[in-house]
């Protein structure tokens, strides 16, 4: 099996399996955290077995994920969970905010200079964009969560944020391929 579906499958398949168990149990989070919490551990390691080294984004997310997550079940509060993304995200874009401005370090570039190379304008551009687009749906997740039914923030989670992602990365080319060296 080719490395680039596994890593796929694992950055992928904890989601997929929440979702279906989700549904499948009548939309119970309880039945569904733990499902979760297992495959984003599994995944953490299968990504590790691919790449032969540490995951820190993966890793973070299984973190935070067993962490909300186990607080769900406990107290058997969904807020925890809802509130994953949003701490997540905001998480993310503080590392590239502060990173710049704190450490002078560019965490984006330090993450994918073996994906592609861009000037250091490129780099900026890049990070500052990824940083404002985490704020953003930190801000969408909680808009979604505390105004709609819990059903639709799963979905929003599963087929709202993906999508988005996607799209914000495609219209990040044209910038990219202006500042590739």
């Amino acid at each position: 099996m080719n490395k680039s579906f596994l890593k796929f499958v694992a950055d992928f398949g904890p989601l997929l399996i929440f979702f279906t168990i989700y549904y499948k149990s009548g939309n119970n989070l309880s039945v569904a955290i733990p499902p979760l919490i297992i495959s984003t551990i599994i995944a953490v390691g299968v990504i590790y077995y691919i790449e032969k080294k540490i995951p820190y984004i993966p890793l973070v997310g299984g973190i935070i994920i067993s962490l909300f997550g186990g607080l769900t079940l406990y107290f058997n509060n969904p807020v925890f969970l809802y509130m994953k993304p949003t701490i997540i995200n905001v998480i993310f874009a503080l590392i590239l905010i502060f990173g710049k401005t704190l450490f002078n370090k560019n965490f984006l570039k330090f993450f994918f200079k073996t994906a592609f190379q861009l000037d250091e304008i490129g780099w900026d551009k890049l990070n500052n964009r990824w940083a404002y687009f985490f704020i953003f749906l930190a801000i969408l997740n909680e808009i979604i969560w505390r105004t709609q039914p819990e059903t639709t923030w799963v979905n929003f989670k599963v087929w709202g944020i993906l999508p988005l992602t996607f799209i914000f990365t495609a219209m990040q080319l044209p910038m990219i391929n202006r500042h590739k060296i």
